[in-house]
C-alpha cells in the first residue's frame, strides 16, 4: 500500500455512490466531511456505512485503522475547506454538476484533488466555470464503492496529468485500483460495455425470449464468473486454446458479421415495457428489501474476493491480489503494542457466515486460521513483517495443539490473546486463546515455530532476538497458561 496518503476527504452528495465513497474513506481511517442537503442524508449514509462495516468484518481480519471521523456540514464550503481529496457525487445533470464543481473549486485548498463520480459526462464539459480546472478529473467507481475496487480516472482537456498520477497513486492506500482512460468519451469504458449488454438484454425481455430472472441466471452462472477473475480478452485468449488469441479471432471473428444483435436499435421504453420489467424484477426480489439485497450482494462479493486472494500460489489474482496487498500493508502498519497488564490481544474477528458448518457453528479449521493470523501478528510485533519475509527469512510452524472448548456462531465477535511461553535462538513457543465478548474461552492453541532462512533452520537475527527477550520479560510476569504441554489421550479403560 504505497502512494500519497489522503489525510482528509470531503464528499459532496451522500446517495448510493456518495455513501459508498464515504464508507470507503472512513474504513481506511480517513476523516470525511460531508455536504448533502437531503433531509435523510445522515440516515442514508449511516445505513450504507453500517453495511460496509458488516462487509469488511467478513472481508478481512487485517487490523483496520480506527474508523475516520464523519462530520456533516450545513454548507458545501465548510465541508470541502480542509480536504485533500474531494469527491462530487451529485445527480447526473450537467448544469447541476458544473455549478457544484465551481462552488467546490472556489472553496477548496489549492492542493486539493477534485474527483467527479459521473458515469458518463465528459470532464471537459464539467470543467466549464472552474477557476482551477487543472485539478478536476472523473473518478468513476462501481457500486458498492466500498467493496468493488476499480476507479476509472479520466482527465479533461485542462486536467493536469500530474493530478491524475497523484490520484492513481493515492487510491491503493484505500484499497482501490485506479485505471487511467487515455481519451475522454461519453460513458468512458466500463459503462460503454455495460450499456451494450443492457441494450441487448432489454430486447431479449421485450421480445419474450426470456424473463429478467433467466437473463440474470445466464450471466451469473456462466461468463459472469469468468469475468470476475479474468475479464474479456484474457477469457477469450484461453478460448482460443494453445493457439491463443489469434486462433480465437480467426475462428469467431466472422460471427461479428452475423445478424444476431440489435445493439444499433433500442426498444422504446414505453409504459408497457417498463411495467413488464418492473413486475418481473419485483417477482425476482421475492420480498427482499434493498438493504437485504445489498447485504446478500456484499456476502457474495466478499466470497469472490476472498477466493481470488488465494490465487496464483497464494499471491492473489486480480482484485484478490489487490486485497492481499492492502491487507499486508494494514497489518505491517498496525503492529500491536504490548500491554504490561496482561496477555497480548493480537486479533479481533467477526465470524463470517461462510465459516459456519452444517451444525450451525464455526467449523474447526477456521480456529486454526485465527490462531495462524494471531501468530503472524506476533511475528510482525517482533519485526518479522512482510519485508522481512521477502528477504528470505521467517518462522515456520512445526507443531500445533488445539483444543475446542465451546462453539462460535455467525456474527460473533472473537478476540485472540497470546502469551510467549518460551524461545531460544531458533525456536519460538506461543500459546493462544480465542475468547468471546463475555470473556469465555472457546478454543486454545499451542504452537512451536522454527526460524528459517531459505529452507534451513537458522538463528534469528539480533534485532528479532532482542524483541523476543523484551516480550519474554513482560510475559514472565503473567500466569502461565494452564493448557501448556497437554496431550491427547484416552482415559484408561475401566476394569
Amino acid at each position: 500500500m504505497t502512494g500519497p496518503r489522503i489525510g482528509r476527504a470531503a464528499c459532496v452528495g451522500g446517495g448510493v455512490i456518495g455513501g459508498g465513497w464515504i464508507a470507503r474513506f472512513l474504513l481506511a481511517g480517513i476523516d470525511v466531511d460531508v455536504f448533502d442537503p437531503h433531509p435523510d442524508a445522515q440516515r442514508i449514509v449511516g445505513e450504507v456505512v453500517a453495511n460496509a462495516e458488516r462487509a469488511y468484518a467478513m472481508l478481512t481480519h487485517a487490523p483496520l485503522p480506527p474508523r475516520g471521523r464523519l462530520a456533516f456540514h450545513a454548507s458545501l464550503a465548510e465541508a470541502v475547506a480542509h480536504a485533500d481529496w474531494i469527491q462530487e457525487s451529485v445527480p447526473e445533470r450537467l448544469d447541476l454538476k458544473r455549478g457544484v464543481l465551481a462552488e467546490i473549486d472556489a472553496a477548496a485548498r489549492p492542493a486539493a484533488m477534485i474527483g467527479s463520480s459521473t458515469s458518463g459526462l465528459l470532464p471537459t464539459d464539467l470543467q466549464g466555470g472552474m477557476a482551477h480546472p487543472e485539478r478536476l478529473f472523473v473518478a468513476h467507481p462501481y457500486n458498492p464503492v466500498y467493496l468493488l475496487p476499480l476507479v476509472e480516472l479520466v482527465g479533461g482537456r485542462q486536467t493536469d496529468k500530474a493530478v491524475i498520477g497523484k490520484a492513481q497513486a493515492a487510491l491503493p492506500t484505500i484499497g482501490m485500483k485506479g485505471v487511467v482512460i487515455d481519451r475522454e468519451i461519453e460513458a468512458f469504458v466500463g459503462d460503454r460495455l455495460l450499456e451494450a449488454l443492457w441494450r441487448e438484454a432489454l430486447w431479449l425481455v421485450k421480445d419474450d425470449v426470456c424473463d429478467v430472472e433467466t437473463l440474470d441466471d445466464v450471466i451469473r452462472y456462466s461468463f459472469g464468473l469468468r469475468w470476475a477473475q479474468m475479464g474479456l480478452f484474457q477469457t477469450y485468449r484461453i478460448a482460443g486454446g494453445e493457439a491463443g488469441m489469434r486462433h480465437f479471432l480467426q475462428q469467431f471473428g466472422p460471427c461479428l458479421a452475423w445478424p444476431w444483435t440489435k445493439l444499433t436499435d433500442v426498444p422504446r421504453m414505453d409504459d408497457a415495457l417498463v411495467d413488464k420489467i418492473a413486475a418481473q424484477s419485483d417477482a425476482q426480489a421475492d420480498g427482499l428489501s434493498i438493504r437485504e439485497l445489498e447485504r446478500l450482494r456484499d456476502e457474495n462479493l466478499v466470497g469472490i474476493l476472498q477466493s481470488l486472494k488465494t490465487g496464483d500460489g497464494g499471491k492473489g489474482w486480480g482484485a484478490g491480489r489487490l486485497l492481499a496487498e492492502f491487507e499486508n500493508a494494514l497489518q505491517d502498519r498496525a503492529v500491536p503494542v504490548p500491554d504490561d497488564g496482561g496477555p497480548l490481544k493480537l486479533l479481533t474477528a467477526t465470524v463470517s457466515p461462510g465459516w459456519i458448518d452444517y451444525n450451525g457453528h464455526m467449523t474447526e479449521y477456521r480456529y486454526l486460521q485465527l490462531f495462524g493470523e494471531a501468530t503472524d501478528a506476533f511475528l510482525r510485533m517482533i519485526g518479522v513483517d512482510s519485508a522481512y519475509v521477502a528477504g528470505g527469512s521467517s518462522y515456520y510452524t512445526v507443531e500445533s495443539h488445539l483444543r475446542h472448548l465451546a462453539q462460535a456462531r455467525a456474527g460473533q465477535r472473537l478476540d485472540v490473546v497470546t502469551v510467549l511461553v518460551g524461545h531460544d535462538a531458533k525456536r519460538l513457543h506461543l500459546a493462544h486463546a480465542v475468547t468471546d465478548e463475555a470473556g469465555t474461552t472457546l478454543a486454545t492453541a499451542e504452537h512451536l515455530l522454527l526460524h528459517v532462512t531459505g529452507e534451513r533452520a537458522a538463528p534469528a537475527p539480533l534485532a528479532v532476538a532482542a524483541a523476543l527477550d523484551r516480550e519474554a520479560g513482560r510475559a514472565a510476569r503473567l500466569p502461565r497458561p494452564d493448557f501448556i504441554g497437554r496431550a491427547i489421550a484416552m482415559p484408561p479403560a475401566g476394569p
